[in-house]
């Protein structure tokens, strides 16, 4: 910088301006001088170097240095310029002057430490978008880190600000707020909270954005549509936004439908009820029937003792054996529940072959349909509480 002075103090000797006599105007076109050199270097980089980085990266076949050396990056980059320059340019203008100088390189210190946070800022939304498009990374609740991240580096630019304002080492000042710390950790709970819960979820692989997610402490039921430091945005399917501390997910339990998505099937799990009344022994003629269409076992059928309930278990296993919209490589049953004042539930257990709800839907009506139409073949009928339409044609027959 001294060698620097020196050749400008040259430079100006020559133009007749000396260097321990310098009037306020010489002084004030000497500093719009170094100004304007400020700003032409500024256009320079923008409008000559920072097209022809774009021209490089463009011709690269890697994509992170599109994203490295984005327009927000590099525009980060040329806000450095101005105040370095002038930072260094000022000594010459105000070196009789100390407390000017002490003053304007102060101002200058506090701007480039400014455009420093405004560059870290570029920098990590760039590693982000980076982060986003690796297929390893982009599933990853990384947004909370980088947040986070941010909010350090301005704790620091503010420290920094504060001991240039005040002429204290920085160190000195980090010092005297250790004696605070505890009253910045209630201050920046929610955040330090939010750091430690997102390092947990990305590390164990909890949670990533596009996940289905149930929390009903919370009211959530929908897709996580962003992980951040202090929430998680969940959309529910009536398109209602629910707001989740991160450090909830982690304490408290969540369902996570993910492990179904990537199965490629959903769980069909229903009863039907039916009424113990009808459940009976099969006639001869219907043995002979069911033996003949598959729903008794020939050891079934011979003993006589054939149930009709039986029959009808046995059809279901027979027909979602067959269901070409049902995933034969996962488990089928048929189960008997233990009996209610509803009746006698029959679980109905498998899964669909699609994951999409209303395709889900669709099946699992299809499905039912067949199976409550087909019911009265076997002499059986379903539970169903009597309405008064059901009590005034019970009289009516009566009176009959």
């Amino acid at each position: 910088m001294d060698n620097l002075n020196q050749g400008i103090a040259a430079f100006l000797y020559n133009l007749g301006i000396e260097k321990s006599n310098l009037n306020w105007g010489t002084r004030i076109t000497i500093l719009a001088g170094v100004f304007l050199l400020a700003y032409i270097i500024t256009k320079i980089f923008h409008y000559l170097i920072i097209p022809a980085i774009h021209k490089i990266t463009a011709k690269t076949k890697a994509t992170w240095d599109d994203y490295l050396f984005n327009g927000p990056m590099l525009s980060a980059i040329c806000r450095l310029i101005p105040p370095i320059i002038i930072y260094i340019l000022l000594p010459f203008v105000f070196e009789d002057m100390p407390n000017i100088l002490d003053i304007s390189r102060k101002i200058c210190l506090i701007y480039l430490i400014i455009v420093t946070l405004r560059l870290i800022n570029a920098f990590l939304n760039s590693l982000y978008e980076i982060s986003n498009e690796n297929e390893t990374l982009r599933n990853r609740p990384l947004k909370g880190i980088y947040q986070m991240i941010k909010l350090v580096a301005i704790g620091i630019g503010i420290i920094l600000i504060i001991s240039i304002l005040m002429n204290q080492n920085a160190a000195a000042i980090l010092a005297g707020l250790g004696a605070s710390a505890a009253v910045l950790m209630l201050i920046f709970k929610d955040s330090i909270l939010g750091l430690v819960a997102g390092v947990q979820l990305s590390a164990n692989d909890m949670l990533r954005p596009g996940d289905w997610i149930t929390m009903d402490k919370y009211g959530a039921n929908g897709y996580v549509i962003e992980v951040s430091l202090t929430t998680v945005k969940v959309q529910n399917f009536d398109k209602t936004i629910t707001t989740i501390p991160p450090y909830a997910l982690v304490s408290d339990s969540f369902q996570n439908w993910r492990g179904m998505w990537q199965s490629g099937s959903r769980r069909i799990k229903r009863s039907l009820f039916f009424d113990m009344n009808t459940i009976r022994f099969c006639t001869e003629e219907e043995t002979k029937l069911f033996y003949k269409k598959g729903w008794l076992k020939k050891s079934e059928a011979e003993e006589g003792q054939a149930v009709n309930l039986l029959a009808f278990r046995n059809f279901v296993m027979q027909y979602l054996g067959s269901h070409p919209k049902i995933n034969h490589e996962f488990l089928q049953m048929v189960r008997q529940m233990e009996p209610t004042t509803e009746g006698l539930p029959i679980e109905i257990y498998c899964f669909a072959t699609s994951t999409e709800w209303p395709v889900y839907e669709s099946i699992q009506a299809e499905i039912f349909d067949y199976l409550i139409a087909s019911i009265p073949q076997f002499g059986l009928k379903l539970f169903q509480r009597p309405s008064g339409v059901d009590i005034i044609e019970s009289q009516t027959e009566k009176k009959r």
